[in-house]
């Protein structure tokens, strides 16, 4: 597969994950979708349901992994491809080694929580028997673009509003310095 293919074949799933991100914002979770791929094929899909749930645990990465696993009669997921339109947070990515992700694509970078990339690069930890490979960035526009608008419209925010110190504002950055806003909830 050449660069061409893999970034069209990227996007593609990516698209299948920000509708899964739709279907959470829709449940009035929080707009995070993820698809598993295994030989070119979708089989495992999720959305963020902690709040329905009432499960903690029950992240898009999360529920799309036991899909899969449910699916294919198997826990150890060896060659998949778990695309998520936000970067995981480290319990996820914990998961990701126990389940033998191949790859993880991501579509924005989550400078909280973000375990692949923003806080902590938990791929690459010492002492793991298995080894993710990470891209990041994929459609992340629009990844981003449905958070903002998830928190906008939660928190009653004006579309224009602008990061200010002391404003609950937080950057949500891609690395590619157009970074844009998210609202966040005060602690």
């Amino acid at each position: 597969m050449n660069d061409n293919e893999q970034v069209s074949e990227h996007d593609e799933f990516m698209g299948d994950a920000l509708e899964q991100a739709r279907l959470a914002r829709d449940a009035g979770e929080v707009p995070i979708g993820a698809v598993l791929v295994m030989g070119g094929q979708v089989v495992g899909c999720g959305f963020n349901r902690p709040i329905s749930g009432v499960d903690p645990t029950a992240h898009a990465e999360l529920v799309a992994i036991r899909d899969a696993a449910t699916r294919l009669g198997n826990y150890r997921l060896i060659g998949s491809t778990l695309y998520v339109t936000i970067e995981p947070c480290l319990m996820c990515a914990g998961a990701f080694v126990h389940a033998r992700i191949g790859t993880v694509v991501y579509g924005a970078l989550e400078p909280r929580t973000g375990a692949l990339v923003s806080t902590v690069r938990a791929a690459e930890l010492p002492g793991h028997n298995h080894r993710v490979a990470v891209v990041g960035g994929v459609r992340s526009d629009e990844c981003r673009a449905l958070m903002q608008e998830f928190f906008r419209q939660r928190r009653g925010a004006k579309p224009d509003a602008v990061a200010a110190p002391g404003s609950g504002l937080q950057a949500l950055g891609d690395g590619t310095g157009g970074d844009a806003v998210i609202e966040r909830p005060r602690s």
